[in-house]
């Protein structure tokens, strides 16, 4: 029985091996990413995964000091006018992208365009409304494309070519005068706001800000000398060719729109301005970058190449990791997670003053942990955790007809406080994660934004909840278990969706498939489907409960609320609320910053004691596997944005 044990876990290592096949050598940090990366083109970007490389590949004017998320210098330095309006940034002379050409204040007007653009359908577009001009921008452009549509259907197609190439022209020239963003020269740039906005910079230095080449991203066609130009002046002193010479840009005649292909995301032709460039990427397997020789500030760059490895199975991951062919496992989530986690506590628990006194000299955790000796048997010290700026929950679709046709009972709200006041949060933390993690009945993780106080949700209530469904117009009328409405139909099946990439949500989904049928008398299908479907389920609105996380992308409860904005990008649910509207309107008018936090306060109240969206579970916590003695250069915030420039590995 020991053999055949030996012999499956060697399987199993060499099946984790084949995701790290063939590489040239060995890069200097090796980690993995548990989801595949969906896209390179920032400005597109809505996952973790993205926006982790995308912080490798790009840089933007400012970035997050990511041990305190205090706002340094990046690609520029800033000053703000004094009436908090304006915002100049002087562009560093030394910053350049990888091919050399000069990075200029025009890249960052092209790049926040093709962000605020509907044609790029970008999910952050709505952040960058708080530019003076941007959201009139983005609404006459949609409504300019809707009219383009209508007007142009019967014309023949070389004048609907002709008339699309017109609206561009206009759309770019409306853009211009709309939209304050200006360059004053080719290094600086002046952005104007609608109102003062305390956490800009905190926009700024999210990922979607940061700038793309637009020779790149459009595939311009360019002989030697026009290449030499470019590299000398930028391409903003160029007359751009035609469409024609555009290798992955054009204009759709039928609908107007700019139609980008993705193709200059590939290694081959990808030029980025961050402190790596991409040297390999193979779908579904991971992706390979090398220090950008072209970077202005190399010290900062601590490893000369990164690999990131993609493996969906958590159990293999965990195993390349054992095995040594992972330095970095930045997604734990296998079901024994919490007997690792017990591994860990009786480590410490054996050396607790030890520790203690590390600390209280000042040294980190990670210090403290590495100075100690290896962990024995029933111990380990590589894996770690702590509480994230992010929540996990499972969202209802809130639109009156789901796809398909068939009426929603989700759209009443009296239904979805019903399900969430029916879910014993407890129970789910305790004995189905088995992390204890801290249970929420608000999204906003409480505490972790100064000045915001988290209001009460609805809790766990099980009378209360069936109340709600019988005022909502379904109860057991027949004495059968389940719920019927006044005709005598049952409730419709409910559709539960969740991804299958890690044993997390589904083992969460069957708990609650077992207390709503229990609690509610509904009937409940378990739907797992893989990330890339799940996603596209979620965002054409094809579920009616789906799993979810957030995870907070600047210090401020709008990165939260905002989800619930009436045609917000990440507003999978479909929601819209004149009321919710209303007071994030009030809120980003708002110049005093305690009332703005009051005005807030009352939106996420009115979300979750009474409209309930989603049923909110608990705060997330993060789980590592790394070696502290071995492993250096990640943080510890919760805002959870790791560097992969900061990191290094050890020599043994």
């Amino acid at each position: 029985m020991k053999l055949l044990a030996m012999f499956g876990l060697m399987l199993a290592v060499l099946a984790a091996v084949a995701y790290l096949d063939d590489p040239p050598t060995r890069a200097e940090l090796v980690f993995v990413n548990r989801s595949e990366v969906f896209t390179l083109d920032p400005q597109r970007m809505s996952w973790l995964q993205d926006f982790r490389i995308a912080y490798a590949l790009y840089e933007g004017l400012v970035r997050w000091d990511n041990k305190d998320f205090s706002i340094e210098p990046a690609a520029a330095e800033w000053t703000l006018s004094e009436d908090r309006l304006s915002y100049t940034f002087a562009i560093r002379p030394d910053a350049r992208w990888s091919n050399g050409d000069p990075l200029t204040a025009h890249d960052f007007i092209y790049s926040w365009r093709r962000a605020i653009l509907p044609d790029t359908a970008a999910d952050y577009s709505n952040m960058f409304f708080v530019i003076r001009g941007a959201e009139e921008f983005f609404r006459w452009r949609a409504d300019a494309l809707d009219k383009f549509v209508a007007a142009n259907a019967q014309l023949d197609p070389d004048t609907r070519a002709a008339n699309a190439l017109d609206l561009w022209e206009e759309t770019i020239a409306r853009f211009e005068e709309t939209v304050a963003l200006k360059a004053l020269d080719d290094r600086t740039l002046r952005v104007t706001l609608v109102h003062p906005t305390t956490y800009f910079l905190d926009l700024v230095a999210f990922g979607v800000f940061h700038p793309v080449h637009r020779p790149t991203v459009e595939g311009w066609q360019v002989d030697e000398a026009t290449a030499a130009k470019l590299r000398q002046f930028g391409w903003s002193h160029l007359s751009p060719p035609s469409f024609a010479n555009r290798r992955f840009v054009k204009i759709n005649s039928a609908t107007g729109r700019l139609e980008q292909k993705h193709g200059w995301t590939k290694p081959k032709h990808l030029v980025c301005n961050g402190p790596y460039v991409l040297t390999q990427w193979r779908y579904k397997r991971g992706l390979r970058m090398e220090r950008n020789a072209s970077y202005h500030s190399s010290q900062r760059v601590h490893s000369a190449s990164i690999e990131c490895v993609s493996i969906e199975d958590t159990n293999t991951a965990i195993l390349a990791f054992e095995s040594g062919q992972i330095d970095w496992l930045s997604d734990v989530s296998a079901e024994y997670q919490a007997d690792m986690l017990a591994q860990r506590q009786a480590y410490e628990q054996r050396y607790a003053h030890r520790i203690q006194a590390m600390l209280a000299e000042g040294r980190s955790l990670d210090d403290a942990l590495a100075a100690l000796p290896k962990p024995q048997a029933g111990e380990r010290r590589n894996i770690h955790v702590f509480p994230t700026f992010g929540t996990d929950f499972y969202s209802f679709n809130c639109r009156p007809i789901l796809a398909g046709g068939r009426v929603n009972p989700f759209a009443d709200p009296a239904v979805r406080r019903a399900f969430v006041m029916s879910v014993d949060r407890d129970a789910i933390v305790q004995q189905v994660t088995r992390l204890n993690e801290p249970v929420a009945t608000t999204l906003i993780p409480p505490g972790s934004i100064p000045g915001y106080q988290s209001p009460a949700g609805l809790k766990y209530a099980p009378s209360d909840a069936r109340a709600e469904l019988k005022a909502a117009g379904w109860e057991d009328r027949t004495g059968d278990g389940l719920v019927e409405d006044e005709q005598g139909r049952p409730f419709p099946v409910v559709d539960l969706l969740y991804s299958t990439n890690t044993p997390r949500y589904k083992n969460i989904s069957i708990v609650l498939k077992d207390m709503w049928q229990r609690e509610l008398g509904v009937r409940v299908e378990l739907r797992g489907k893989e990330s890339k479907f799940f996603k596209e389920d979620l965002i054409t609105g094809n579920f009616m409960i789906g799993r979810g996380r957030w995870y907070g992308d600047y210090g401020d409860p709008t990165t939260f609320l905002d989800l619930f904005k009436t045609g917000d990008g990440n507003n999978d649910r479909g929601y819209s609320n004149a009321y919710v509207d209303e007071l994030l309107q009030r809120a980003a008018r708002e110049t005093d910053p305690q009332r703005r936090m009051r005005i807030l306060e009352e939106c996420e109240r009115f979300l979750f004691a009474e409209e309930v969206p989603m049923l909110v579970l608990c705060q997330l916590v993060q789980l590592y596997m790394y070696e502290p003695a071995k492993v250096t250069g990640l943080s510890r915030h919760p805002r959870l944005t790791q560097y992969l420039w900061q990191m290094k590995v050890r020599d043994p």
